[in-house]
């Protein structure tokens, strides 16, 4: 048997286990299985590897993927300079074990984006600065797009000076933050969504409802909009490719 599997906490949101199931019963995998690891504490995934045998493959998501790089034996190039890793290969043999980190949100991201980008895509605001806005960030990086962080933290953007002319100068936005995820549909990021226009692009990484309130509220004033589904798929697929 060949065990694939998530870590995060909670993973009620989670869609990869019902998507790797159905993968492998398409492809008549019989020896293949995916299961749910949730755990709270990320220094629990020795314990989880140990016990698990079978295991040669992991995803990992909220809110373990920066921490989670400390356990691992080696992290591939462009995952290290992210500083986040949402997959993991495990090679064993009779006497070693080897824990590989990879960052496969940044294919997933930059592949679903780009059909999207037009001309006047040249700034964006990312909300949230966690693992995901660090793939996010990278991508944009690459593609020259100037970007500006905006949380909590002092040292980024405050959602309280997002103001009318920021808003029409970023005419790119990417929710990265849990807000308006299932089962708090009701929630979006806090910006002033009286600003949007028809030249915006708002993209938002949940994809649980498949129309956040964020969405919604960019929709109503004109603004394209793109939930994370197809990002997720695209990750999945380069994760099983790295697997």
């Amino acid at each position: 048997m060949h065990t694939f599997g998530l870590i995060g906490y909670p993973l009620s949101h989670s869609f990869s286990k019902k998507y790797f199931t159905e993968k492998f019963k398409q492809a008549g995998l019989s020896d293949c299985e995916f299961l749910n690891f949730p755990i709270e504490d990320i220094d629990r995934l020795p314990d989880v590897i140990k016990d698990n045998a079978t295991l040669c493959g992991l995803s990992i998501t909220i809110p373990h993927k920066e921490r989670v790089m400390e356990l691992l034996d080696e992290v591939d190039e462009a995952a290290k300079n992210i500083g986040a890793v949402n997959c993991i290969r495990i090679n064993r043999d009779s006497s070693s074990l080897k824990l590989t980190g990879y960052n496969t949100d940044i294919f997933g991201f930059e592949v679903s984006l780009k059909p999207l980008l037009k001309n006047h895509h040249t700034h964006a605001l990312i909300l949230g600065t966690g693992g995901a806005a660090k793939a996010v960030a990278y991508i944009l990086n690459i593609s020259k797009i100037k970007f500006r962080f905006v949380s909590r933290n002092k040292s980024n953007l405050a959602y309280s000076v997002l103001n009318r002319s920021i808003v029409e100068e970023y005419s790119l936005i990417i929710n990265t933050t849990p807000m308006g995820m299932f089962p708090n549909t009701n929630t979006c990021p806090d910006i002033p969504y009286e600003f949007l226009s028809s030249k915006h692009l708002l993209y938002d990484l949940t994809y649980n409802p498949e129309e956040s309130l964020f969405l919604k509220k960019g929709k109503e004033r004109g603004a394209q909009i793109k939930n994370g589904l197809e990002m997720l798929h695209l990750q999945a697929e380069k994760a099983w490719e790295i697997w």
